[in-house]
């Protein structure tokens, strides 16, 4: 497969051309990528109005994923979740129906475009990150409501490597008419594996994909997909809603990065792919074999119930690191490791070693349940917008949530803008060792 944005910066590198346009660098530093830094002189194309080498690139995108068309994203899933729900909202009621476990993200893009959210919920729930919902359990809920929402919205995987029910989510959804959107920040791989388990070929309408998370790609490369069977109005409106969240100034450097994954998604990759999810899966069956409990079905992620088997994530999460491996998340309960094709046989041995040397005793399990329903006192936005003040925890009791204090990773808020502060609330907070939250003055 061709390389349209590589090759045209490659060619522009090798010019010689002085260059009296942005970026300061001039393509020369101590970097050693200035050169590769461009913006849009002629002939680079214009992401947010591609009618050359942007749109060929996307247009080789959209071949391999199968899709009515894949949009570039130089900032991340986040640009494309909002992007994702202006689209799917454009002139309809901005009423959205979303699991709990939404990402920061969605908070910030319901807040931008004053959507109305009511939250699904799981029957139970262990961890922030995880909000399981069954097909029948949605059918029921919208068979119960008054007024239907203008999309319903998902993440999956989330963070612990959970795989939700997209094809019969999705199904249900259909039935009402309703889109499915779906987060799959964590799974742009899934369409490679030897049977497709990605969203948008299971039925979502629209998914945003983190190609930088699981595919070799610059940090802060992505994609918004439509499905083929999507309205044409969605391939019409996602360019025009990327540009409206987006900065004017995207990276050449994440573009090309997305553009020489097409190359490699063409080539070995599927079979490297599936190689390696054998390899994992050996692995998590090994772990599972000498007492470990192994979360998610996610083939790529390796989650760890560290607290069932009597320790903390973050202890296991440093013995690896004093063993040269460092973990993509830890806290007090699970450690989670990703998985690429061609880490070396290394990887996995030391990986193996450190994680069996561990003696299991009593569980520290803890019986939270860290999806919490809270009341809604105002509305996102003008929570968020809202004048507002950093409080201890301790001193939250009853005041209104203006934005939650937390990190990414997981970026999964225990309590959303607008909704009450109450003693469950605090609880799950402290013990995510959230100490301080923003709330209306």
């Amino acid at each position: 497969m061709n390389t349209p944005i590589v090759d045209f910066v490659k060619k522009y590198a090798a010019s010689g051309t002085v260059r009296l346009h942005m970026p300061g660098h001039k393509g020369k530093g101590e970097l050693g990528v200035e050169q590769l830094d461009i913006t849009e002189i002629n002939g680079a194309d214009v992401l947010y109005s591609p009618k050359g080498i942007i749109l060929e690139s996307e247009n080789n995108a959209t071949d391999l994923f199968k899709t009515a068309h894949t949009f570039y994203s130089t900032e991340g899933s986040s640009l494309s979740i909002k992007a994702m729900l202006a689209t799917a909202t454009a002139g309809k009621s901005k009423f959205v129906l979303a699991a709990r476990n939404a990402h920061k993200a969605f908070l910030y893009g319901a807040a931008l475009l004053d959507l109305s959210v009511e939250w699904l919920y799981p029957d139970n729930s262990g961890h922030i990150c995880s909000c399981i919902l069954s097909s029948e359990m949605l059918k029921n809920k919208l068979k119960q409501m008054t007024e239907l929402p203008s999309a319903v919205y998902v993440t999956s995987p989330d963070y612990l490597g959970n795989v939700q029910d997209i094809k019969g989510i999705a199904e249900v959804c259909h039935s009402f008419n309703i889109p499915l959107l779906v987060d799959n920040a964590h799974g742009a791989y899934l369409g490679f594996l030897d049977k497709s388990r990605h969203p948008i070929h299971l039925g979502a309408d629209m998914c945003c994909d983190s190609a930088h998370k699981t595919l070799p790609v610059l940090t802060g490369g992505a994609y918004l997909h439509i499905a083929k069977n999507g309205p044409q109005s969605y391939c019409d409106n996602a360019r025009r809603f990327l540009s409206v969240f987006a900065s004017t100034s995207p990276s050449y450097l994440i573009m090309q990065s997305l553009d020489f994954c097409n190359k490699t998604l063409s080539e070995d990759f599927k079979d490297n792919l599936n190689e390696t999810v054998k390899r994992v899966e050996l692995l998590k069956t090994t772990l599972e074999n000498s007492g470990w409990h192994v979360l998610g079905d996610e083939p790529l992620k390796l989650t760890l119930d560290c607290s069932e088997f009597g320790l903390s994530g973050e202890t296991v999460a440093e013995e690896l690191r004093q063993n040269g491996i460092e973990c993509e998340f830890c806290d007090r309960d699970v450690i989670v490791l990703l998985f690429t094709p061609n880490l070396g046989d290394e990887v996995y041995e030391i990986l193996k070693t450190v994680v069996l040397s561990f003696e299991k005793s009593e569980s520290q399990t803890s019986n939270i349940n860290s999806i919490i329903k809270c009341e809604q006192a105002m509305s996102i936005r003008n929570a968020l917008f809202s004048e507002q003040e950093t409080v201890a925890i301790e001193s939250a009791l009853g005041r209104i949530c203006a934005a939650p204090n937390i990190s990414c990773p997981p970026a999964v808020p225990p309590v959303m803008s607008g909704e009450f502060i109450t003693d469950k609330t605090i609880e799950v907070l402290k013990y995510y060792n959230i100490k301080q939250i923003d709330v209306i003055k």
